[in-house]
């Protein structure tokens, strides 16, 4: 009897002794981590997130949350009559749209967010980008065929306050933040998107690393030829890639270049539809994703 509990128990500690190194790494640093794609709408990799980031805490680092919310934006514009247009890969958002946006970001999307992170105990607390003078921002107009393009009420960060974030990092809480930032020259909002607030956040904090979700499995090498994921590559090595990604790559890989280029150690585009892809990034040497690293020295 005892032998063979004994026997079924020894790859469990193996793991947990695997992971011994990168909690030693970890321990006591800030790590940004953007939710999104299909782990926001699926239960169960919902409710996996939720206790992957409740570990994250527990193993000693410092997590932070950041949201966006383009699906249940859509519904919601949907339901209250409000056409959804995109311009340069941004929803052009009027003040009507704002509001909806707002509504289901602070009231539905991080809500929801918050209680299932705090079934394990009293950790998470949401805000937003408003609270604090979190995130600042202007308005974003976008250049399309060399012209300047008003898509309404879209951001561009100027400055970040992480005053409030680190006051709660301090008290050991987790902050679950929705991308909607304060206007620095009008009294309205900005909608802003979340994979650029994360970013701006994680080299705001000067986090250890920034984790982007996603519904890919990386950055692919020639896709779509090819489904080999680069798994590592330089920020110099992404910028040469830019002009080649898809739409929606690009705001990812744009927050992974800034963030690396502005002192985070780490930014990683990782598949958010495997269940525990976080914990299998940060915990073992099998890392799942594209890892972005900050040029070698010497190197341009």
């Amino acid at each position: 009897m005892t032998g063979t509990r004994k026997h079924t128990a020894l790859p469990k500690a193996q793991i947990l002794i695997e992971a011994l190194p990168w909690l030693t790494r970890h321990h006591g640093k800030t790590v940004v981590i953007k939710f999104g794609g299909n782990a926001m709408v699926d239960e169960e990799l919902k409710a996996a997130f939720a206790q992957d980031v409740v570990f994250l805490r527990h193993a000693g680092l410092k997590p932070v949350v950041v949201h966006g919310g383009g699906p249940q934006i859509s519904r919601a514009l949907q339901t209250h009559g409000i056409v959804s247009e995109f311009k340069a890969g941004l929803r052009v958002t009027t003040e009507d749209a704002m509001d909806v946006v707002r509504m289901v970001l602070a009231g539905q999307v991080q809500r929801e967010l918050v209680g299932l992170l705090n079934r394990h105990g009293p950790l998470a607390v949401g805000l937003t980008g408003e609270d604090a003078h979190t995130l600042t921002a202007v308005k974003h107009q976008p250049e399309i065929d060399g012209e300047l393009v008003d898509i309404g009420r879209v951001g561009e960060i100027t400055e970040i306050d992480t005053g409030a974030i680190e006051a709660l990092l301090a008290d050991g809480r987790i902050p679950v933040v929705s991308s909607i930032a304060r206007s620095q020259d009008d009294h309205h909002v900005y909608n802003v998107n979340a994979d650029t607030a994360a970013a701006a956040l994680a080299a705001a904090l000067g986090a250890e690393t920034l984790m982007v979700l996603t519904d890919v499995e990386g950055l692919y090498e020639d896709w779509p030829n090819s489904d080999e994921v680069i798994s590592r590559l330089t920020a110099s090595q992404l910028e040469k890639l830019l002009p080649e990604l898809s739409s929606g790559m690009v705001p990812k890989m744009e927050g992974c270049l800034h963030a690396v280029r502005g002192g985070v150690n780490t930014a990683r585009v990782i598949d958010g539809r495997v269940q525990h892809s976080i914990l299998l990034e940060i915990f073992t040497d099998e890392g799942i994703g594209t890892m972005v690293v900050p040029d070698e020295q010497g190197e341009s």
